[in-house]
């Protein structure tokens, strides 16, 4: 029987409810494989879970996404050999963890231009630009696009596979130290979300012109006055909630903004079978061997100090993404 470290969740609360215990791994299920995880990703979907804004059961782990290598196949798993590197996004919760049995079907082998950290790093952030930019709204050539907190993980992914299709990125960041990182990223102007009057700062920024897309990650302070900044019959994009649950929007209010679409998409349903993941993480490596999707770790953490990741990430002390090494 192996063992394998892992954090776990016994209550929703803040980061110090998270601990770390030894337990035992058994074998792989038909079906499953046996990783050791090399590199954990952290999102901010994980604060949710722990604080119970999305309730899971408990207990439970965190952790969508990891790489490692492949040390173990269950019966009837093929298309996978002891030795590949691999890593998954949508393999249900439990990553932060230095062993664990996945499906093998929730897997994508790595091609050699994307290391363990890139994949750990890039893969849940860019597989969820991936659906924005190619779903959500077919990004073109000369559109006009508003995205909340550009120095971020996903803002930075975001932003620079924009601009590489052609568009124009107006970014906001909530601390001004944070500016030169989405002004590296690729945007055109950056909107500190302190001003109370940001709305009208990305209107004289852009000469009046407002945003084909917005895309807010931000949620609660943001959504309503998002709708300011979205042409019309522009889309709002509400995908996520750094500071909380969005407000609801009455559809009036999408007419007397300019016969608004709003919608609110997430990363699985856009993922939900073996082969759409994989084709849709073949178009992310391949922006990432292209140079338009690059690795920006903020800060790496052990396993150990996985309460610290988050601290860290509610804080907002780093821009791009946070690595967590088992």
């Amino acid at each position: 029987m192996t063992t394998r470290r892992v954090a776990l969740l016994t209550e929703f609360g803040p980061p110090q409810v998270l601990s770390v215990a030894t337990e035992d791994l058994p074998p792989p299920m038909p079906g499953e494989v046996q990783i050791r995880q090399t590199a954990i990703g952290f999102n901010f979907i994980d604060i949710y879970q722990r604080t119970g804004i999305y309730p899971l059961p408990l207990p439970t782990g965190l952790g969508f996404e990891a790489a490692g290598v492949v040390e173990a196949l269950g019966p009837g798993v093929a298309g996978i050999a002891v030795g590949d590197r691999v890593a998954y996004m949508n393999a249900g919760v439990g990553a932060y963890a230095d062993r664990r049995n996945v499906p093998a079907e929730k897997l994508v082998t790595l091609p050699d231009t994307v290391t363990d950290e890139a994949a750990a790093t890039l893969l849940f952030k860019g597989m969820t630009a991936q659906y924005l930019l190619r779903k959500t709204h077919p990004v073109q050539a000369g559109d006009l696009l508003l995205v909340h907190s550009a120095a971020g993980g996903v803002g930075q992914i975001l932003t620079r596979w924009a601009t590489a299709l052609g568009a124009t990125v107006v970014g906001t960041t909530g601390s001004p130290r944070k500016r030169d990182a989405a002004l590296a990223a690729g945007c055109a102007e950056v909107i500190d979300l302190n001003d109370p009057d940001w709305p009208q700062v990305f209107l004289k920024a852009t000469g009046g012109r407002k945003a084909r897309v917005v895309y807010d990650a931000i949620g609660k302070d943001t959504l309503v006055r998002s709708l300011d900044c979205a042409a019309p019959f522009g889309l709002v994009v509400s995908y996520g909630a750094s500071s909380g649950k969005a407000p609801a929007i009455e559809p009036e209010l999408l007419n007397k903004k300019g016969c608004l679409f709003l919608t609110r998409p997430s990363v699985f349903p856009h993922n939900a079978d073996a082969a759409t993941f994989r084709a849709n993480a073949a178009d992310l490596f391949d922006a990432i061997a292209a140079g338009h999707v690059t690795v920006d770790i903020g800060a790496r953490f052990p396993l150990d100090a996985i309460a610290d990741v988050h601290v860290a990430a509610e804080e907002r002390r780093f821009g791009g993404a946070m690595l967590i090494t088992p």
